[in-house]
């Protein structure tokens, strides 16, 4: 190795004193206080809008809470000075004067399943779009996480909540619905007034998955599910076997594997087909990401999709459009189900009386076909043989 150079360098001036940098004196007179567009007070409160609106701190609150009352003129002096300020209001003062914190809670399962962050924008965009607040929280399949994610909202005084977890233990069920807010499920809920359940229809999309697969000549065809305890699991391996037994295909017990809706559910489902005596040639799946994770284990077994096997998730969750190969799906809409839980919490908080027991909202399913299906292997070469 060769020596390490040495590098110096010389410092041709050093000032004895401080440089001092003259600042440029804006032209015209020094602006005046009163003038809003050109000062912003150090300190803006609801006291500071009402002094440079000339009207009182109460016609200020009562603007701000969008009561009917005010005189227009008042109220757009008002607006007009909080847009010059962009002022925000204090929400939590708001609601003490409104009695209204216009905030929703939204429960979800899993924040890394990119089902439940579409699922949220959706409800958001809605939500601020209607000059509504979210808190929102993920319970990670958890009853106690979910227990606490509950009393937070409630210590939040939330509106109304959204438990959009595909599956609820009873007991938290009813400690959120004897809170007497209004709520919305998915799937079950209990029969009483300010609750709604949004009702997906499982068996639609999933027949269409397997007349699909049966169509093409599929009769070996597997299914992996969700965590068997949630009851959205439940009714997708019910449709599976109803919509299996419409065509007269006898389901495999060796061939329905449970999984727990994530990828690393899914290789392990495909590990476990791919350790049985006979493979299937199709697989259904209870979400994208089980299919996703199927996907990926039948490559690093050597398999080709759709060649060797054909795979189908559920959910449509953006990423299946560009999964190797691009999955076929069917898709539940997270865009709809987000307007359905606002709409029902909204018309519960805005609307309170005008309906008597549970109301209910129906989620359409629908296959998507993209690249992930074909024909069983040799199906061509049989065809080819018998004409």
């Amino acid at each position: 190795m060769s020596a390490a150079k040495t590098i110096s360098c010389r410092v041709d001036y050093l000032p004895e004193k401080p440089i001092k940098i003259k600042r440029a004196k804006a032209a015209g007179p020094k602006p005046d206080a009163s003038q809003v567009g050109d000062v912003v007070p150090e300190r803006m409160d609801i006291r500071t809008i009402a002094r440079l609106a000339d009207v009182s701190i109460a016609t200020v609150s009562r603007t701000i809470n969008g009561v009917s009352t005010v005189n227009p003129k008042m109220a757009k002096r008002v607006w007009d000075v909080i847009e010059r300020l962009d002022y925000v209001p204090n929400t939590q003062a708001r609601a003490l004067v409104s009695g209204r914190s216009k905030i929703f809670g939204l429960l979800i399962s899993e924040i890394t399943n990119p089902f439940f962050p579409e699922l949220i924008q959706g409800f958001e965009d809605i939500a601020v779009d209607s000059g509504y607040e979210i808190l929102i929280s993920s319970t990670n399949y958890d009853p106690q996480r979910m227990s606490y994610c509950i009393r937070r909202m409630l210590e939040r005084k939330v509106e109304g909540v959204a438990v959009m977890t595909f599956g609820i233990e009873e007991p938290l069920l009813e400690q959120l619905a004897k809170r007497k807010i209004p709520l919305v499920f998915v799937d079950v809920g209990p029969d009483r007034p300010g609750v709604s359940v949004l009702r997906v229809d499982y068996q639609h999309g999933i027949r269409q998955g397997v007349q699909h697969l049966a169509a093409l000549g599929h009769r070996r065809i597997a299914f992996v599910t969700g965590p068997i305890r949630l009851h959205s699991a439940q009714s997708r391996l019910t449709a599976f076997f109803n919509s299996m037994q419409e065509c007269g295909i006898t389901p495999h017990p060796d061939w329905i594997v449970q999984g727990d809706h994530t990828l690393e559910g899914g290789v392990a489902a495909m590990g476990s087909l791919l350790a049985g005596k006979e493979m299937p040639t199709a697989v259904m799946c209870s979400n994208d990401m089980t299919a996703i994770g199927v996907l990926h284990k039948s490559y690093r077994a050597g398999l080709r999709v759709p060649d060797d096997l054909s795979v189908i998730g559920f959910d449509d969750i953006h990423i299946a459009q560009v999964t190797m190969p691009p999955l076929t799906t069917i898709q539940m809409s997270r865009y709809t189900l987000a307007k359905a839980a606002f709409a029902a919490l909204r018309a519960h908080v805005e609307q309170p009386g005008q309906s008597s027991g549970r109301q209910e909202f129906d989620i359409p399913t629908e296959l998507v076909v993209r690249e992930s299906t074909s024909y069983p292997q040799g199906t061509m070469a049989h065809l080819k043989t018998k004409r």
